[in-house]
């Protein structure tokens, strides 16, 4: 069975009666050398894989011929007899009808795959790419995470200080992982065609948060407030962010004392810094114990 093959795809998914759905973002791959190459890059031999969104199964079928086992978390309940005729022969997979965004991502692997290594793999449509990756980081069980996202979410997940894809979600995402842009894929490798080229980004996962960061909700509100307003200073967006507890010249007062210019922007700060600034302001005045970011996706 070829689940990359048009044809082949359209007759399985009319003898199941499915249809497409655009509030999920469905689009599967056609052409081979994507699943192929996305299962040979995401560190799957000898390990356990959460994927996330199968689909039709080209990408789980590839994982499952590298992988120790496979989890295919799927929402559409429609899929699931799909799955069941195109994964067939693959007794490594286990497919968990739910919604991710739900799911306890460590327990479900921890009953499916104990003891095993882990790694995520994904293709995200872009409106839960965010949330989707948060949940994934912040599982904290994952050695890599492999995901398929639009060629502009990759950039900025990839993208340094001063580069102008860099944003709060960047210096958020390096909080967990370290990120590399693999390959693009353009729009005629899927059915239906999205409108946009997608690209696959691989996370290394970090062993411990960066030791430069005291505190993470600290940390977590500075960047939150540095990229508030990105066209003004960065006095200005955190003084404003801030005001409440400090003046504007206490927090320049700070700026200066980490050695960061106060008309600087936030899209130039490196983690380190935004660590640093961060740090002053809680050694300062502990009165900002109940500053805190409780979700990642709130930042954009």
């Amino acid at each position: 069975m070829n689940l990359c093959d048009i044809n082949e795809i359209k007759t399985i998914l009319s003898r199941n009666g499915f249809h497409f759905s655009k509030s999920l973002g469905q689009n599967f791959l056609i052409a081979p050398w994507v699943p192929e190459k996305i299962a040979e890059e995401c560190e799957a031999k000898c390990a356990a894989v959460l994927e996330v969104g199968p689909g039709i199964g080209c990408l789980t079928a590839e994982l499952a011929k590298r992988a120790e086992k496979v989890i295919a978390v799927e929402l559409d309940r429609s899929l699931l007899p799909v799955l069941r005729e195109t994964l067939n022969e693959y007794k490594n997979i286990e497919i968990v009808n739910h919604d991710i965004l739900k799911l306890d991502i460590k327990k479900t692997c921890d009953e499916i795959a104990p003891g095993m290594p882990l790694v995520a793999c994904a293709n995200l449509p872009y409106y839960i790419t965010t949330p989707v990756l948060a949940a994934l980081f912040e599982a904290g069980i994952f050695k890599y995470i492999t995901v398929m996202v639009q060629k502009e979410v990759a950039e900025r997940l990839a993208a340094t200080p001063g580069k102008k894809a860099y944003g709060a979600f960047t210096v958020f995402a390096n909080y967990y992982a370290e990120a590399e842009i693999l390959f693009s894929i353009p729009p005629d490798c899927f059915i239906p065609q999205p409108k946009v080229t997608s690209a696959v980004v691989k996370f290394k996962m970090r062993e411990a948060p960066p030791p430069c960061i005291l505190d993470r909700n600290m940390f977590f509100a500075v960047v939150k407030a540095a990229f508030s307003q990105r066209r003004k200073t960065l006095l200005n967006c955190l003084s404003s962010y801030f005001a409440r507890t400090m003046s504007k010249k206490d927090m320049e007062d700070i700026l200066n004392q980490c050695n960061i210019s106060p008309d600087i922007r936030g899209e130039r700060l490196s983690l380190e810094q935004f660590a640093t600034i961060a740090n002053e302001i809680r050694r300062l005045d502990m009165d900002f114990k109940k500053i805190t970011v409780e979700k990642i996706d709130e930042i954009e």
